[in-house]
């Protein structure tokens, strides 16, 4: 517990001194990463495996549809 609280004071500390500038410029570069097509590919991919081995794939109340996107159950195509 003392090791996360002594790293995320140094982490407030550094990221203070890089200021708002720095924050902002990370924060844009993960966002264009994390909107690729190929991460958002692979993330969906990684979801999908760990639904399968967890079970929790599927929430109550939606309807796979075999595009992957979802919708409530009553619904009808």
């Amino acid at each position: 517990m003392k090791a996360f609280i002594l790293g995320a004071a140094i982490g407030y500390v550094l990221g203070a001194k890089a200021g708002r500038g720095r924050y902002d410029q990370i924060m844009r570069t993960y966002r264009k990463i994390a909107d690729h097509p190929a991460v958002q590919g692979a993330a969906g991919i990684a979801r999908a495996k760990v639904g399968e081995k967890t079970g929790l794939g599927r929430t109550k109340g939606t309807a796979q549809q075999s595009n992957g996107l979802r919708e409530p159950a009553f619904a009808k195509p």
